[in-house]
């Protein structure tokens, strides 16, 4: 007899866990049952619950939660590396935010992880030509999460956005991958330039609350920036830097500073 292969719920370890996550929820706090059955059991899949999470989000009465699922469903049959990004997004938040204690967490209720998921949808929108229904989509974000992710923007997979209230993310940015940031970061312009003019930031940076990062430069793989800091320079790698304008103050203090999350600059 022919094997069967197993279905993507026996070999998605993540879905797994969220799913034994949501029946203790449910355990825990009856009241909850409706929300976490329709969000998260009701599914077969993480693909589909996301999909699910991000149009019940970003509905509006201009536009369906049935035809934003329909978007995302498709998008996700299209382009698989969305919700693989989204796993590592799944579980950077987990390793790295002290107030993270279950997976099942930031697809309820972290606006961080739900933002950064519908930027990605909205980044297959742009892709696909489909300009119109990314900037509807990277308008829903702004008005519902408080986050400004321009679709055009590159932005990697391991994303951490703590907090995730006033991030502003231009056109022409680029986000590395394994990057940590907090509230209120903005990576924008300095001006009406239309070309080449948001920041590159490498692989592994620390971005701290209020950074501002302007103009078209590169912030090097493994960094970090201070907290209310204003860098209007390129940063070299594996540096610390603070200050209005930023100066380099010192060496990163660890090899993945957005893996410790650690922000004391004498450290």
């Amino acid at each position: 007899m022919a094997h069967l292969k197993p279905s993507l719920t026996e070999v998605d370890p993540i879905w797994h866990r969220i799913c034994g996550e949501a029946e203790d929820a449910i355990a825990a706090e009856p009241l909850m049952g409706g929300l976490i059955h329709s969000g998260i059991l009701h599914h077969q899949t993480f693909d589909a619950a996301l999909a699910y999470r991000l149009s019940m989000k970003l509905a509006s009465s201009e536009m369906s939660e049935q035809i934003l699922r329909e978007i995302a469903d498709a998008a996700y049959v299209d382009d698989p590396s969305l919700t693989a990004a989204a796993r590592a997004d799944l579980v950077a938040i987990y390793d790295r935010d002290p107030a993270c204690h279950r997976f099942l967490q930031p697809i309820l209720f972290f606006k961080g992880f739900q933002a950064v998921q519908s930027y990605r949808l909205g980044h297959w929108l742009w892709q696909n030509d489909r300009r119109d229904l990314a900037y509807f989509v990277q308008m829903r974000v702004s008005e519902i999460f408080g986050v400004d992710i321009h679709p055009a923007a590159r932005i990697g997979k391991g994303i951490m956005i703590d907090h995730a209230h006033s991030i502003v993310v231009g056109e022409t940015a680029v986000v590395g991958d394994n990057v940590s940031m907090l509230h209120s970061v903005t990576l924008g312009g300095t001006g009406k330039e239309h070309d080449d003019r948001h920041p590159k930031i490498g692989n592994g940076v620390l971005i701290g609350a209020g950074a501002k990062v302007l103009g078209n430069i590169t912030v090097g793989h493994c960094s970090r920036i201070a907290a209310g800091s204003v860098v209007l320079e390129e940063v070299p790698p594996m540096k610390t830097v603070a200050g209005v304008p930023a100066k380099i103050v010192g060496e990163a203090g660890c090899s993945q500073p957005s893996m410790t999350m650690d922000q004391l600059l004498g450290h």
